[in-house]
Order: structure tokens, then sequence, then C-alpha cells
């Protein structure tokens, strides 16, 4: 077969059943999820570029920022480590947590981490809102990173779950497009509480409780899945909850693939000793390397810090802000078009497409970062040229949005046998995290020390993980779950991890929802 390609969606078994509004309604309030995780990436870098904030709790990147003597290079202004702890401390918390929210969400169900992740999260909002002091701003940042482990395993896990093979591309992508509203949403927030005369830091941070709020309330309501039912034993509730979000009384063939992807799990007693066997190979590999590539892709260059990179860039404050505003803008309606075609045209198309988009921008970003400031740093955008960054920005976000942003999420998710699903739903969570941890720690001294060589830097891991997708990941649109093992099986390079007895009916537990 092709290099990279996958079975069409026609090979693939296909169950009775529609959409039903049901399956919508319980999938738009899981997305929800998303809202916390975007709320916190786009908050803290519109906080950490307020002066109010900086004078009380980093005075001597304030000092810096306002010197004077303007023999400080633009790389540099904002550089220091205690500053990106505040931001990058949440993910570590992330990473530590999603093992547990793993076990949780197997023991438990998916709907219980998703509402103590949403509880943890609120307590953490709450305690950043009325921070006095580093400490209790690093220790607030902990606890949301501990909401954002238990949300980020589990409802993606949900999504993929509940949602009909032929929509689930679409569906899952709810959680990224609820990410992308939460980072709108929060930088709309910094722009207005920038204008306060006092502590609008204090709201930027406090208003994260109103995601977490309705994050818990809606997961308190949420049906849980079939599968986490039937993992858990009630398989006449799984059977009629199968049926409501089929909306048909005859699931026997997918109820009777469930129950055999779950005699298959149950046989599984260290589902993390498990999925390190060669036959899990391919999805252990994908799940490691895709969220590793998505953090390379330097998004969160943009996300964590746009207020800094752009006042870094020579905008004013109120500048940064609302061009932060702009990407944020783009960041949403590119994803609502991820939304509209990954179950049309696949995968692979958009992750391609993106990474060429954005190899591209991040090279122009470069080159024009280059020529304005050179290696001194001494320097000062005109409004043509500044726009003009803005503009490759913005580009590169949608591209980032359409393809790396919610398929980074949704093809880890979907790849996995239940007997593994929640250890490497874990291991994506857990790989995002430490690399969004890595990135959010030193970027700004690599901003300082690499100095406009970095959008080159992440442009070639861009290059990169291209490479990787063309020919090592798989189609996977439109494949029934107990059929995903054919799409290993038939690929050039995977093939020969997979026996060919998983093919069958043995491994229906190819359950990929997730």
């Amino acid at each position: 077969m092709a290099v990279g390609g996958g079975i069409s969606a026609g090979n693939g078994k296909q169950y009775e059943g529609r959409v039903t509004p049901f399956v919508i309604v319980a999938c738009l309030v899981a997305a929800t999820g998303g809202l916390i995780f975007g709320y916190d990436i786009g908050i803290s870098g519109g906080v950490t570029s307020m002066d109010e904030f900086l004078e009380k709790f980093f005075p001597a990147v304030y000092a810096k920022q306002k010197n004077a003597t303007g023999h400080e290079s633009q790389y540099c202004k904002f550089e220091n480590h205690m500053l990106t702890l505040f931001t990058s401390s949440l993910y570590l918390a992330a990473l530590i947590a999603s093992f547990f929210a793993s076990a949780t969400t197997r023991k438990f169900g998916r709907k219980i981490s998703m509402t103590i992740g949403g509880m943890v999260f609120l307590v953490g909002a709450i305690l950043n809102g009325a921070a006095t002091n580093v400490a209790m701003l690093i220790i607030g940042r902990i606890l949301l990173g501990v909401g954002i482990g238990y949300a980020n395993q589990s409802v993606p896990v949900y999504l993929s779950e509940m949602a009909p093979p032929k929509l689930r591309g679409a569906l899952n992508i709810g959680f990224q497009m609820a990410t992308t509203i939460g980072i709108f949403a929060a930088n709309l927030v910094n722009y207005g509480t920038a204008q306060m005369k006092a502590n609008g830091w204090r709201v930027s941070l406090a208003l994260a409780a109103a995601p977490a709020l309705i994050m818990t309330i809606g997961a308190i309501f949420l049906p849980d899945t079939p599968n986490s039912l039937i993992e858990r034993g009630m398989k006449d509730k799984a059977k009629e909850m199968l049926q409501k979000i089929r909306g048909t009384p005859n699931v026997h063939d997918e109820f009777s693939d469930l129950m055999d992807a779950s005699t298959v799990s149950q046989q599984v007693r260290h589902p993390w000793k498990t999925i390190l066997e060669a036959k899990y190979r391919p999805q252990l590999i994908i799940t490691c390397l895709i969220p590793f590539f998505q953090q390379l892709t330097g998004i969160n260059v943009i996300m964590f810090y746009a207020p800094v990179l752009f006042k870094t860039l020579g905008f004013g404050d109120d500048a940064s802000l609302m061009s932060a505003v702009v990407t944020g803008l783009v960041n949403v309606f590119a994803t609502l078009v991820s939304i509209l075609v990954v179950d049309r045209f696949g995968r692979r198309v958009l992750f391609l497409e993106g990474g060429i988009q954005m190899i591209l921008c991040q090279i122009g970003v470069g080159v024009l970062i280059a020529s304005v400031f050179g290696v001194s740093g001494n320097g000062t955008f005109s409004k043509g040229l500044g726009n003009l960054a803005l503009a490759l920005i913005c580009i590169y976000v949608a591209a980032f949005a359409w393809s790396w942003g919610p398929l980074g999420w949704l093809v880890p998710s979907e790849i996995h046998p239940m007997e593994i699903r929640s250890a490497g739903q874990s291991i994506n969570v857990s790989v995002n995290m430490f690399f969004t941890f890595v990135i959010g720690q030193l970027f700004l001294s690599m901003l300082c020390h690499m100095k406009f060589g970095l959008f080159f830097f992440f442009g070639g891991w861009v290059l990169v993980m291209t490479v990787f997708v063309y020919f090592f990941v798989p189609e996977t649109r439109n494949v029934p779950i107990e059929e995903m093992n054919k799409v290993w099986k038939s690929h050039w390079f995977w093939g020969k991890y997979i026996p060919d007895d998983a093919v069958g009916l043995s491994h229906k537990s190819s359950d990929h929802d997730a």
C-alpha cells in the first residue's frame, strides 16, 4: 500500500444507529473541559506582561523592562526563571496528575475524573486570584495543573468513546475548539483588565473559576460511556446507554464488539507493562512522538507569551494585548475549519498541509525579526513591518489550529485498544505536559540567547515532524473501533509488529476510541 496510508473508511464494519441529539449534547458538555486548559494558556502570558503584576511579584523583570538607558536587548527583556516557572509549573503538575487520573478514569469512570479535575482547578483559580506572594501563585498554578491533568486525560477518552466513528474526529476536536475559545476569552479578559487602575491581574487569574464551574457542573450531569460501564461490570446499563446514544435498540453488533474488547481488557492486569509489548509498539511510539512534536511546533511561544512576544517586537502595551486577541480569534476560526473537514479529508492531509504552512511562516517571522533587530536586539518595528509580523504569526496560528492543535489530541486518543487505553492516554497527556513545561520554562531564555534563530529552530522541528507524518502516521479517518489494527497491519512499516490474529476477532479491543 501507499507509504503512510491506511484502510479506507469503507473497509470498516458499519454499525446501526444514527447521530442522536443526546450524544451531541453529551459531547459538547464534555468538551467544555477544554475551556479550563485554554483559559489558562491564554491568561498567563497577558498577566505576565502587566506592569502591576510584574512590579508586585517580579520587580527585577519590571526594572529590566523599564530600563531607561535603552541598552537592554529586546530579546532579553523578560528573561527570568521565576517568571517562567509561574507559567510552566502548572504543566509539571499536570504531568504527574495524569498518571493518577489514569487509575481514576479506569476504576471510577471518565466523568468522575472530569469532576475531580474541575473542582481542583476551581480551588487553584481562587488561590491565584487571592495571591499575595510568589509562593501562593506557584501553589495555585500547581492546583490548576492537577485539574488540567485530570481533564486532559479523561475528556478526549470520553469524547472518542461516545462518538459514532463517522463523527469521531469532529466531536473529539470539540475539546480543542473549547480550548481555543478559552484562549480567546482569556485574551479578551486580559485586554479588559489591563485597563483597570488596580488589581486587573487578580481579576484575570480569578476568572479561571468560571470555566472550572462550567466543567464541574457539566460533568456531574454527564452520562458515563458504554465502554466505561462495561469496564466496571455494569453490562445492562452499558447496553441501555449504547442504545440511547445510537438512537436504536439494535446495537447487538457494536455491543458484542465492546464486550469482546472488555474481555481482552480484563485479562490485562498491568496496562503500563502491557503497553510496552511489541504488538503495541506502533501505538506507543505514535503516542509519544505526536505530543512531543506538537510542543516543538513552537505554538506555545505564541499562546503562552503572545503579549510578551509582541512587546518584545516593539508593540505598545495595549497593542500587544490586542494582537494576542487577534491571534486568539484566528485560532478559534481555524479550529472550526478542522471540525468541518477532518472526517471528510482525513488526518494526514491536515497534518501535512499545516506543517508546510507553519514552516513557511516561521521562516518568514525569523527573517523579519533578523532584519529589524539583528543579533544585538536593538531596533524597533515600523508599523508596516509590525503588521506583517502579526499577519505571518496569524497564518502560522491558523495552520496549527486546523492541524497539529486538534490532531495532536485526536490521533493518540483514537488508536489504543481498550486494555491499554487509559495508560496510552496518560502517556499522551504526560509527554505533552512535560514538553509544554520544558518549552514554557526555557522559552524566554532561548529567545534571549538564540534570538531570531529561535523561529528557525522551531521551523526545523516542524520539517522533521511533517516528514515523520508522511512516512509513519497512517490514516485513521472513519475506521470503527474494532477495525483499527487493520490500519497498522497494512502499513508498510508498522505491519511487522502486529500479529496476524490481532486483526481478527481476538482484537476487537482495538477500540481505538480513545
